[in-house]
């Protein structure tokens, strides 16, 4: 059974998530790991909760959690937050990783990130923690990189009807038009505004760093060194091989492998870009996650086929050599 958790930003934000958690902090005389499930762009944490059960009975214990200004995260007003997708990395995710530093003392930190929430997942000072990341349609929703079926489309919904609507209101009123969660206006101008090198995104008001600021995330996301597997599906309008490709590349001191898997390979239809943490895919698509986060390495019947694979010592040789 789930519990409900509070903790605090380091500038004072309250946000709210669900712990499941063993009563003993190791397993086979180790320390247990502990999952943080990133979420996608306004997607509430309780749509992971199935996922996340079923990681907390084969071994974890697991932290799901919202972003500022979504589900258990969303304060009275919405309208007016500022807050964009760095202050999600930076503020929330670093706020739940110290969390984790108290709360699961000495107990490998693995994360699994939805969408955004691998972008997210690089952004926080204290990524060092982080054992191993596992991803699913990765990626920062930069507009060139959706698929060309689905690019006009696209385009007008989260670039211009977004931003529109997020200045005109204060936050983008999402539930009203049944798309996703309200969103702060921050978040939405991030999104609408992405560039394909994400620290462009940020250069102009209201959501604008300073050009050391933005040079200090390059340099955090190059130096974050967890072992990523991407995972992306071929019928994902947002997670097509350059889109992820892209994030990866952010990630110069991480081994990473990209997984790229069509649905007919696993017997389907269609797969998208939420449905990977729907309970249908418990036996199909999980396991990929437990594998993974479990040994650092791909199961011998994985399904799909390896895009890219980088490992450490390659890209230090090769960086040696310039």
């Amino acid at each position: 059974m789930s519990e409900p958790i509070f903790l605090h930003a380091a500038d004072g934000f309250r946000l709210g998530g669900f712990v499941w958690r063993h009563r003993t902090p190791e397993v086979d005389d180790e320390p247990r790991p502990l999952a943080i499930v990133n979420a996608a762009t306004s997607v509430r944490c309780r749509y992971y909760f199935r996922f996340a059960a079923w990681l907390h009975r084969h071994g974890w214990d697991v932290l799901v959690y919202d972003y500022r200004g979504i589900g258990e995260s969303r304060p009275e007003r919405l309208a007016g937050l500022d807050a964009s997708w760095l202050d999600w990395g930076e503020q929330d995710f670093e706020a739940v990783l110290r969390h984790a530093r108290g709360a699961f003392a000495g107990q490998p930190v693995d994360v699994v990130a939805h969408s955004i929430g691998g972008f997210v997942t690089g952004l926080a000072p204290s990524g060092a923690r982080i054992r191993r990341v596992f991803t699913v349609g990765a990626q920062y929703a930069h507009w060139r990189d959706y698929a060309l079926r689905s690019r006009l489309p696209m385009l007008l919904k989260w670039h211009l009807v977004m931003p529109a609507l997020a200045r005109a209101c204060g936050y983008f009123p999402a539930s009203r038009l049944g798309w996703m969660e309200d969103t702060p206006r921050g978040v939405a101008l991030s999104w609408s505004r992405s560039r394909a090198r994400f620290e462009d995104t940020y250069v102009h008001a209201p959501i604008a760093r300073s050009a050391q600021e933005r040079a200090a995330l390059v340099q955090r996301l190059a130096a974050f060194a967890a072992p990523i597997l991407a995972v992306s599906v071929t019928d994902d309008p947002f997670g097509t091989v350059a889109a992820i490709e892209r994030l990866l590349g952010c990630f110069t001191h991480a081994p990473r492998t990209h997984l790229r898997i069509a649905p007919a390979q696993i017997g389907v239809r269609e797969i998208g870009h939420f449905a990977f943490f729907h309970s249908r895919f418990e036996t199909q698509l999980w396991p990929l996650a437990l594998h993974w986060l479990r040994t650092g390495t791909l199961a011998p019947d994985t399904p799909g086929g390896v895009i890219s694979s980088h490992s450490v010592t390659t890209e230090a040789a090769e960086s040696t050599t310039q």
